[in-house]
């Protein structure tokens, strides 16, 4: 893994550097994540390594796939990505993107896990508490899971705040058992 992150980090850096030199994160975000679908796709990951497709007809078969959403600055990137056969680290590269993205613009995604679905309300309290925690904008990716049994779990990067009742409930049976 830390090989693919060191491969994929100058190209991050360099889409990166593009879309904020030219005001165009929203634009590249956009276009780095339908190119990652169609490479994140089984058959087409099979394609990618194959030694009877070239480079050529691996960016064709992403450009015919995602349409027109391409401007020739991303049309030449993934093009670059295809000459030096990295197009299998296109998911990495769009997230070390985002990433950095996140950090210039000051804004922590953050994932939310509860056990029932939050209501607007609390959505609005949890990004504020943790606004004021990391001192940053908040983007919360809320989902579902009815085995927490109440509660929540938060993680931004390292960070993990588990407020599940499940999380307690082992604890306790620790405490318990020892």
């Amino acid at each position: 893994m830390a090989e693919k992150a060191t491969i994929a980090r100058p190209y991050a850096r360099a889409a990166f550097e593009y879309a904020q030199q030219h005001g165009r994160f929203e634009q590249w975000s956009a276009s780095l994540a339908a190119a990652t679908a169609v490479t994140d796709d089984a058959a087409v990951r099979r394609l990618l390594n194959h030694p009877h497709v070239s480079p050529t007809q691996l960016v064709a078969l992403i450009n015919e796939v995602v349409g027109q959403q391409f401007d020739e600055a991303v049309r030449n990137f993934i093009a670059t990505l295809a000459q030096n056969h990295r197009l299998v680290l296109l998911s990495h590269i769009t997230q070390m993107y985002e990433a950095m993205r996140a950090d210039a613009e000051s804004v922590a995604d953050v994932q939310v896990i509860s056990a029932v679905p939050l209501d607007a309300s609390q959505q609005q309290r949890l990004a504020a508490a943790l606004k004021k925690r990391l001192n940053r904008n908040v983007r919360m990716h809320c989902s579902v899971d009815a085995k927490l049994v109440g509660g929540a779990v938060v993680r931004y990067g390292d960070l993990v705040i588990d407020g599940s009742v499940k999380e307690r409930l082992a604890r306790l049976a620790h405490v318990i058992t020892n």
